[in-house]
């Protein structure tokens, strides 16, 4: 059983980070220091939006952007860390 929480840990940190370097890469993109019609940079953007977009798309429903502020990255950050903490304090030292 810990070896599964262990597991859904990484997964989560995984996405965390994935929801950072997302961030990033938009405020990349917005400054044109990216450039879309790069392939790579196309490819790599593509693939983070199709993993996170599944997951923000419910929160941005209930959250609409604030003056063209995107707050749903936050939030699932916040419910990420929120996650991850009651796994480590109570549910993985209850576990034999």
């Amino acid at each position: 059983m810990q070896s599964i929480l262990v597991v859904i840990d990484i997964i989560l940190h995984l996405m965390m980070l994935t929801l950072i370097i997302q961030a990033v890469m938009s405020w990349l993109l917005a400054f044109n220091v990216l450039n879309m019609r790069n392939q790579f940079v196309a490819m790599i953007w593509n693939f983070l939006h199709a993993i996170t977009d599944p997951l923000l798309r419910p929160i941005r429903r209930v959250i609409k952007p604030f003056n063209g502020l995107d707050l749903a990255p936050l939030v699932l950050l916040l419910l990420i860390f929120l996650l991850r903490d009651i796994i480590s304090r109570y549910i993985f030292p209850n576990v034999f």
